[in-house]
């Protein structure tokens, strides 16, 4: 099981959940996040390929009563 959150960079990523059996597996699931917007970083450990993505919110809705 990976971190739930790891640094790159000085950067905050958070994991996808999802423990892929290849980089390759992993890189391809991240190219999709990255088409979503988000920054990703693959981390390989003991075998297995981790996801870490982020995403800087550029808006935030605002309610008013």
């Amino acid at each position: 099981m990976a971190d739930r959150a790891r640094l790159f960079e000085g950067r905050k990523f958070l994991w996808d959940g999802v423990d892929y059996e290849s980089e390759e597996e992993a890189k391809s699931a991240g190219e999709a996040y990255a088409g979503e917007g988000f920054e990703v970083e693959v981390w390989s450990e003991k075998g297995s390929a981790f996801v870490y993505t982020r995403r800087v919110v550029k808006e935030a809705a605002i309610e008013q009563s």
